[in-house]
């Protein structure tokens, strides 16, 4: 078996939504991008898979989440930040700060055109003070 045949045991993980035939999805890129981001970060070494799985069940399990799993890379954004502040590596108030600026500045900024955090009217006003 050569490496491009050999199935990553990523690809098992319990609650990943998948095609009619079977394959991983996502229905926004970000969706993609943050899995890309959480399975470089376990390459990495920063975590194992296993403490990664307890974090994220934590989470889509969390009271008030969409009982149809609709929420599921909301949950999977909350547990990686909430894994990565754990570690040390990034403070959960400011993952939320920048998150919350990128969704600011995802509305202002044109259809088309690259979102940038210099969109963000809150960011722009801090600047200019």
């Amino acid at each position: 078996m050569s490496l491009c045949d050999a199935v990553s045991p990523l690809l098992v993980s319990p609650g990943l939504p998948r095609s009619g035939e079977g394959d991983p999805v996502f229905a926004e890129p970000w969706q993609a991008e943050v899995f890309a981001i959480t399975v470089h970060l376990h390459e990495r070494g920063l975590f194992t898979w296993p403490e990664w799985a307890s974090h994220l069940t934590l989470e889509v399990h969390r009271a008030g989440r969409a009982e149809d799993g609709s929420d599921y890379f909301e949950a999977w954004v909350a547990a990686l930040t909430r894994l990565l502040a754990e570690k040390g590596v990034a403070d959960e108030t400011l993952v939320l700060a920048l998150q919350q600026s990128w969704q600011r500045a995802a509305e202002a900024t044109p259809h088309g055109q690259p979102i940038q955090l210099e969109n963000d009217p809150h960011r722009s006003r801090r600047a200019e003070e």
